[in-house]
C-alpha cells in the first residue's frame, strides 16, 4: 500500500540530468516495485495506491498487470497528475532523486472509506511505508488499514494456509504466520520536520509486526543510530522482528524472541543502487512465506537486493528464482 509512479532513468550513466539526451520508462514507487519483486518470485501481490486520471495513469495499472500485479485496488483520481521521479546516475553511490508530485501525489489521496479492509485483513503479508504517512488523507488511511490488521490473532493465523501454487516454495511447508511490514522509507523531502514523522512512526510501529529501514530512517524512527540498539528500538516499539540494512556492512535482523541474523552483503559491481532495497523488500517477504528460517531469509533478500544493484532499472529489473539461487550458489550478481 502507498507510492506508485513513473521512474525515468536516463540511459547514459556518469552524466549530469542537465546533459542527459534519452531516458528509459518504468513502474516505480517503492511499495509498487516490493510487490513486482514479490510477483517475480512467484507471490500474488497487489497494490492499494492511486494514480492521476491521464495517460501515465493507464501505463502504471498496465505495466502491474505486466508483472503480475492485481491492478484492482490501484485507481485514478481526477484533477491530480500521475508523479514522474528522475534520477542521476553516478555508480557506484550516488544516484540523486529528483520527485515530482505536485500539486500533490495521487497516492496521498487514499482514503479510510474507500479502503477494502477485507481484502486488507485476509493478506498474508500486508506492507506499507512511511512516505503514506506525510499527509491526509494518507496517514488516516494507513493507519486504518495498520488497526484492521492489528485485531487479535491478525499476526499470526491459526492454522496452516495452503501454498501458493505459482510460488517457487510451493512444494515446501509454507508459513502459517501473517506479516503486517511496516518499511520506515524516510524521504526526507516529503516531510517538514523528523520530529513529526517520528510521532507517525511510533505509531505505525506499534501496529505492525516487521520494521524494515536503513541507518537514516531507524534513526529518524527511533532517534538512535548504533545498529544493535535500533533494532532493539525497533522491537520496543511493538514489532516482533526489526530489519536493520547497514549498507556495505550487510544486513542485520533480530527477533523478540532472541534470534539474531547479520548477513553480509553479496559482492556487486553496482549499476543503480535505487531498486535494490525494493528487492530486498520483495524477497523478504517470499522468504517471511516460505516459513525459511531468519538467516537463510536475509542472503536471500540480500542476493535479490545485489541483482538489481547490477541492472539500470527497478520495476524490470527484478529478479527471478534461478537468478537468485545462482547468486546464492556463488555466481555473480
Amino acid at each position: 500500500m502507498g507510492r506508485i509512479g513513473v521512474d525515468l532513468y536516463p540511459l547514459q550513466t556518469g552524466v549530469p540530468l542537465a546533459q542527459v539526451t534519452s531516458f528509459g520508462k518504468f513502474l516505480g514507487g517503492s511499495p509498487s516495485n516490493v510487490a513486482v519483486a514479490a510477483a517475480r518470485l512467484g507471490r500474488r501481490t497487489a497494490v492499494v495506491t492511486r494514480t492521476g486520471r491521464d495517460p501515465f495513469g493507464d501505463y502504471l495499472r498496465a505495466e502491474l498487470g505486466e508483472f503480475g500485479v492485481d491492478a484492482r485496488w490501484a485507481t485514478p483520481v481526477d484533477g491530480l497528475p500521475t508523479p514522474v521521479t528522475f534520477c542521476e546516475v553516478f555508480p557506484p553511490d550516488d544516484f540523486p532523486l529528483y520527485f515530482y508530485r505536485l500539486p500533490k501525489a495521487p497516492d496521498l489521496e487514499l482514503r479510510e472509506g474507500e479502503l477494502d479492509l477485507e481484502a486488507i485483513r485476509g493478506a498474508r503479508i500486508f506492507w506499507v511505508t512511511g512516505t503514506g504517512l506525510c499527509a491526509e488523507p494518507s496517514r488516516g488511511a494507513t493507519l486504518a488499514a495498520l488497526r484492521a490488521r492489528s485485531f487479535p490473532g491478525a499476526g499470526r493465523a491459526p492454522e496452516a494456509l495452503p501454498p501458493d501454487p505459482r510460488s517457487s516454495n510451493a512444494g515446501g511447508a509454507e508459513c502459517a504466520a501473517r506479516f503486517t511490514v511496516f518499511d520506515l522509507d524516510w524521504r526526507p523531502m516529503f516531510w517538514g520536520d523528523p520530529e513529526e514523522a517520528r510521532g507517525n512512526y511510533r505509531e505505525a510501529l506499534g501496529l505492525a509486526t516487521v520494521a524494515v529501514g536503513n541507518l537514516d530512517e531507524c534513526e529518524v524512527a527511533t532517534g538512535v543510530r548504533e545498529p544493535r540498539a535500533a533494532a532493539e528500538a525497533l522491537i520496543g516499539g511493538g514489532v516482533e522482528l526489526a530489519v536493520v540494512k547497514q549498507g556495505p556492512k550487510g544486513v542485520l535482523a533480530v527477533h523478540r524472541d532472541g534470534t539474531v541474523a547479520e548477513v553480509a552483503p553479496v559482492p556487486v559491481e553496482v549499476v543503480n543502487g535505487l531498486g535494490a532495497g525494493d528487492a530486498f523488500g520483495g524477497a523478504l517477504c517470499h522468504g517471511l512465506l516460505a516459513g525459511w528460517e531468519l538467516e537463510r531469509v536475509m542472503r536471500y533478500a540480500n542476493a535479490a537486493g545485489a541483482i538489481v544493484a547490477s541492472r539500470l532499472a527497478c520495476s524490470s529489473a527484478m529478479p527471478f528464482p534461478a537468478e537468485v539461487e545462482r547468486v546464492l550458489e556463488g555466481g555473480r550478481a
